[in-house]
This record gives structure tokens, C-alpha cells and sequence, in this order.
């Protein structure tokens, strides 16, 4: 017994110079004994320096007022993690058993950088000193690697710098992060908060094998992003080599609040496209950013779309979708800007308002290139009604084309195309077919013009360019024609006209009508109108100012079976702004027109009595091409002459 005392005395005694000599080390030799561990354990230069403290039982621990820990090899900037006052905790007992288990991580105001590239290798993939692409100790090829692993990780007032290949810097300040993994083989729990504008954003994740997931495995997860405004949670799968796939739900009650949380202020989204939104979708994310979209349901506030979407992710997005719509709203587009007063009538009949001045920003333009089918039980665009439409959407550097394949409209088909160019200057122009369109309708959501029915065909060719819709309407310039059927035009009576000139009041009935025309500076011309009526014919020529809303048009009826069968014209003048026009007959030209050959036949009787009369008073025969004054003069001298010569007799 006495001898298994001393033997005792002996290891307390050891244990006691041992740990008393540990103690007395210099602070730079624990340092740098402490550094060279972790090199080891992660297979980075580390650094620490500044103030140094050690514990011993029963956590190794170690603090220092500075830690720095360098990059992968390959990456260009900086060390991973520069920090002051670090703290980091390791099981002694553990230890002991030839695990690493760190139970205790923290760091204030760190600086971390974190870089991925294309072919998936990320920063934060640490490696042992023997360069293994994993988290483990300084092994021998006879023993197996020792796993790390890390109990508690509490990071505050960080700032996270993240650099992925072919993507944006992202840069965020404030980073509050901690982290939850009590068992090596288990579950982890991730909390981040982080202020990219002025309220706190908040991420909670939930990884099972956090071990694996750390060395690039794929796991199952469960994360929330949670902001003012909304959020989004994803359900499913996913590594830290970028690649993932689940259920993603995204939800908000104010999404431009939640994005500018986000750092993506100024977002000004139109009512029921996304003002709020649920939007449920099967998601697949691949390693070189690639995302597929399936069962797509948005609800957007208002409008629904479904269908399926890929979109790639690496620079500017490419878009390649399909999507199925109910009844489209649109109408938010055509709608006056929010803060827009309308001013009180000045008259009884005021001017009308005129087109929108509001600037036109489609800067949304250049978020995406790609291709976007669409198809729809019916369009509201505000100023158009459409029926069950399909349409594609091809958008190229912020150039969208909107291709019309099948529309129905108006009772008839919509053909054509669109174009909105917003590369330099936002300019428009396309062209577009009608078939078999009721006139009245289309005119009236078009241009408020409420007077002309039938049905018809019409085509349009336009280019315009400016800011604003007035500035566009001002400057369009093109051509197009229109044929109609069976029609009417309300509020003038060309029957009555023809009787009484009265042009007020009543309805024109026609059986065809047809016209070309030239749109140049906003202002359309037509001098070939053509419309056929049951007893007669109109004629019409004049101009269309699509800049100003006024109109100046001459219409011309002409009866077919009177004056002696040559027809009755009376000129109609169609004036003013075309929400009010004025409608008058040209009585003057009325007049030139259908009674210009019996004046001259008049004329020519008058001149044949003057004639008669010259010759039996004066006795002047007037010659060819000599006035009634010329001759009356020259008979009158002749007479004198003749009654100077009595005199002299």
C-alpha cells in the first residue's frame, strides 16, 4: 500500500510540473503552439496574436485578441477570417479519447470571406495537413482520420463577404450568426441575422448530418428566411456546393418592403402582379446554377399563373417558361400613376386630358433574357379587352418582343407583334393585323371613340419613340389601312344631310366602307376614304392628330339619282377634339360642286343677250375672246366717231 502511495505522489507530482509548466509558458509560445493545432485541424495558415489566456480542465481552452485564419490556396482575396477577441473551447476528455470535439466558438466584429467556384470548390471546405478535402486531424495512412466537430459557434457584429464565380458580390455588414451541433453524427441548428437595409433579416436553418453536409454531402434541410414584409422557406435537400432541390414556398403581404429589406430597394410592382404573393413550386438548384421551376402556382395578388420554368442563374438570368393563366389582370398597366390629380373642368365641355406625360420606366427590361410562353383564358390590358389568347414573349437585352399567335378579340383574331426596345431610349413599334374585329369596341377601348359600328379588317405598321405615352403618341409614324362591312356612323344623318342639311342628331347606315392611310409626327392622314350607302356614296380626306386627340376630316355624301343624274354632294366638316368634335356642312363648296354647270350655262345665256344687245343698239359684233366691256366700249366709240362726223356735213 505504502509503495502504490508513493507511486501515486509520483503522477500527482507529474501531473503538477507538467501543468505548472504549461502555465508558465510565455503567452507567443501558447500562441503559437495553439496556431499550429489548428493549421493541423484545418489546414490553413492561422495567426494569433495579442493578448493570450489559457484554461486547461475541463476545457482546453484558449482566448486571444486577434485570430486570423487564411484562405484556400486558390482563392484572391484576403484570409477567410480575421477577428478580435476569438475564443475557442475543446473538450479535454475528449481529447484524451482522440476526439476533437470544440465546444465552444466565438468571435466579435469578425471580417469573413467566403468564395465558391464554378467547379464547386468552396473556401469554407476545409482540409488536414494532409490535404484531404475534408474536416479532420493530422493523420498517418495507418490511422484513420479524427472527425472535428463543433458544439457552440456564436459570431457577432461580423461582416460576410461572399464571392461566387460569374455572380455579384455580395457584401453584408452586422452578421449575428450561431450555431447548435451537440452530437458529431447528428442534426445542426443554424441561426444568421444580418440588417442589408433597415430591418433585421433573419435565416433559420435546421441541416440533419451536419458532419457530411460540411464536406460537401447532400442532406436534408429545412430553412426560413424571414424579413419584414414576407418570406420563404425551403423544404427538401441540399450541400454547401450550391446545389439544391424541395419545396419552396414564398410568401409576403408587402413585397417591395420585403425585397428593400433585402437590399433591393425602389421596387414599384403594379397592383395584382405581385404587390403580395404565395407562389408554391417544386425547386431544383444544380451546382453550376441552373434552376428548375415545377408545379408552379403564383398567386400574385390578384392574378394566378401556372406551369413550369429553367432559368439560369449564372450572369444575367435566362428565362425559358410556359405559364397558364385564367382571366389576366393588366389593367395596372394602363393605369394613371399613383399621386396623379386630374384637373377640375374649366367648362362645360372641357378639352380632353390627353395622354399620360408619366415617364414610362421599363428598366425591369434588362433583368432578364429569354422566352416566355403564355397562354390565357382572356387579358385585361386596361385599354384593350382580349380574349383567350397565346403569346410569346421573347426578351433579348432588353429588347421584348410580344409576339401575338392567337388572340381573340372583339369578336374576331388578333395577329402580329409588338416590340419595346429600352436599349437606348425606349421606342416602340411592331405590326399588327385584325380580323373580323367589331369596330365599335376596339375603337372605343382604344381611342374613346363612340360613333362607328361594324365589323371588319384592319392592318397597322408603327414605330415611335420618347419617355412618356404622350411623347410616343407625338411621335408615331406609320401606315396601315381598313376595310369594313355592313356598318354605322352614329350622330350624323348623311340621309338627311342630303334634304335638309341638317347634320344633327340621327345615324348613317352603310353598306361598305374602306380606307388607307399614313401616319406621320402623330398625325394621321387620309385623303381615300371610300363608303357605299343604299341611295349614295361619301367620299373623305383630312387628318387625325393622334398626338393632340383632335380631328379635322371632311366628309363628302353624294346622292346618286338627283340633279338631272348628276348626283347631290354637301360636304360635311368634322372638327375639334374627337372626345367633342363639331360636325358642320360646307355649304360653300356644296354649292361649287353641284351647281357650277348651271351657273356657267347661265353665264353663257347672259353673255349671248348682252351679244344680241351690242349688235341691235350698237351695232358691234364682239369677236372671240373680247369682254362684254371691250366691246361695249368700242361700239360706244364707234357711235361718237359717227355722230362727231353729222356735224361737219
Amino acid at each position: 500500500m505504502k509503495w502504490i502511495l508513493r507511486i501515486f505522489g509520483v503522477l500527482v507530482l507529474i501531473v503538477v510540473v507538467a501543468g505548472v509548466s504549461l502555465v508558465m509558458l510565455p503567452a507567443d509560445r501558447i500562441a503559437r503552439i495553439a496556431g499550429d493545432q489548428l493549421r493541423k485541424i484545418t489546414g490553413r495558415d492561422v495567426t494569433i496574436s495579442g493578448d493570450v489566456s489559457m484554461t486547461l480542465w475541463p476545457e482546453l481552452g484558449i482566448s486571444a485578441g486577434k485570430l486570423e485564419v487564411g484562405n484556400a490556396s486558390w482563392a484572391k482575396d484576403g484570409a477567410m477570417l480575421t477577428t478580435s477577441n476569438a475564443a475557442i473551447g475543446v473538450d479535454a476528455m475528449a481529447l484524451l479519447r482522440g476526439e476533437i470535439k470544440i465546444t465552444n466558438i466565438e468571435a466579435q466584429s469578425p471580417t469573413i470571406r467566403l468564395e465558391q467556384r464554378r467547379d464547386g470548390r468552396a473556401s469554407w471546405q476545409f482540409s488536414d495537413a494532409t490535404g484531404e478535402a475534408v474536416i479532420e486531424t493530422e493523420t498517418t495512412p495507418a490511422r484513420a482520420a479524427r472527425p472535428v466537430t463543433i458544439q457552440k459557434l456564436k459570431i457577432t457584429d461580423a461582416t460576410l463577404i461572399y464571392d461566387a464565380e460569374g455572380a455579384d458580390l455580395v457584401s453584408y455588414e452586422g452578421v449575428d450568426l450561431s450555431l447548435d451541433w451537440p452530437e458529431a453524427g447528428g442534426a445542426a441548428q443554424v441561426i444568421a441575422s444580418m440588417r442589408p437595409a433597415r430591418d433585421v433579416v433573419t435565416l433559420d436553418a435546421k441541416v440533419e448530418n451536419f458532419a457530411s453536409f460540411l464536406q460537401g454531402g447532400v442532406q436534408q434541410l429545412r430553412a426560413r428566411l424571414t424579413a419584414t414584409g414576407g418570406g420563404v422557406t425551403l423544404t427538401g435537400r441540399g450541400s454547401l456546393k450550391g446545389e439544391a432541390a424541395g419545396d419552396l414556398w414564398f410568401k409576403t403581404s408587402d413585397t417591395a418592403n420585403f425585397l428593400a429589406q433585402l437590399g433591393f430597394d425602389g421596387v414599384d410592382l403594379p397592383e395584382k402582379l405581385g404587390q403580395r404573393t404565395d407562389i408554391r413550386t417544386q425547386l431544383t438548384l444544380t451546382t453550376d446554377r441552373q434552376l428548375a421551376l415545377r408545379e408552379l402556382v403564383a398567386d400574385l395578388g390578384g392574378n394566378t399563373l401556372r406551369g413550369a420554368a429553367d432559368i439560369g442563374l449564372d450572369g444575367t438570368p435566362q428565362v425559358n417558361a410556359q405559364l397558364n393563366a385564367g382571366a389576366l389582370d393588366l389593367s395596372a398597366f394602363g393605369a394613371a400613376p399613383e399621386g396623379t390629380v386630374e384637373s377640375a373642368p374649366a367648362a362645360p365641355a372641357p378639352a380632353p386630358a390627353g395622354w399620360s406625360t408619366a415617364a414610362i420606366d421599363l428598366s425591369a427590361l434588362a433583368a432578364f433574357n429569354g422566352a416566355i410562353a403564355l397562354s390565357a383564358d382572356s387579358i385585361d390590358l386596361g385599354s384593350l379587352q382580349l380574349g383567350p389568347t397565346r403569346a410569346l414573349l421573347s426578351n433579348d437585352r432588353s429588347r421584348l418582343v410580344f409576339e401575338l399567335r392567337d388572340v381573340a378579340a372583339y369578336g374576331g383574331k388578333l395577329l402580329g407583334e409588338v416590340v419595346l426596345n429600352n436599349r437606348k431610349g425606349l421606342s416602340v413599334g411592331g405590326s399588327l393585323s385584325a380580323l373580323g374585329v367589331e369596330m365599335k369596341p376596339l375603337l372605343t377601348d382604344m381611342a374613346d371613340l363612340t360613333r362607328f359600328t361594324g365589323k371588319g379588317d384592319a392592318e397597322i405598321s408603327f414605330l415611335a419613340a420618347g419617355a412618356s405615352m404622350d411623347a410616343i403618341m407625338r411621335s408615331l409614324k406609320g401606315d396601315g389601312g381598313i376595310t369594313v362591312g355592313r356598318g354605322s356612323i352614329e350622330g350624323i344623318d348623311l340621309d338627311n344631310l342630303l334634304g335638309s342639311y341638317d347634320v344633327k342628331g340621327g345615324t348613317t347606315v352603310f353598306d361598305e366602307m374602306g380606307a388607307t392611310f399614313e401616319i406621320l409626327g402623330g398625325v394621321l392622314r387620309n385623303d381615300d376614304l371610300l363608303m357605299l350607302l343604299p341611295n349614295f356614296n361619301a367620299s373623305g380626306r383630312g387628318e387625325v392628330n393622334l398626338g393632340a386627340q383632335t380631328l379635322d376630316y371632311t366628309v363628302t355624301p353624294k346622292a346618286l339619282r338627283v340633279n338631272a343624274g348628276r348626283g347631290l354632294a354637301v360636304p360635311v366638316r368634322i372638327y375639334g377634339p374627337w372626345a367633342d368634335p363639331q360636325i358642320k356642312p360646307d355649304l360653300k363648296a356644296a354649292v361649287d360642286l353641284n351647281f357650277n354647270a348651271e351657273a356657267q350655262r347661265a353665264a353663257d345665256q347672259i353673255k349671248q343677250k348682252l351679244d344680241e344687245k351690242l349688235q341691235d343698239e350698237l351695232g358691234v359684233t364682239r369677236q372671240d375672246g373680247q369682254s362684254v366691256e371691250d366691246a361695249l366700249k368700242e361700239g360706244l366709240e364707234n357711235k361718237l366717231k359717227r355722230e362727231l362726223f353729222k356735224i361737219f356735213e
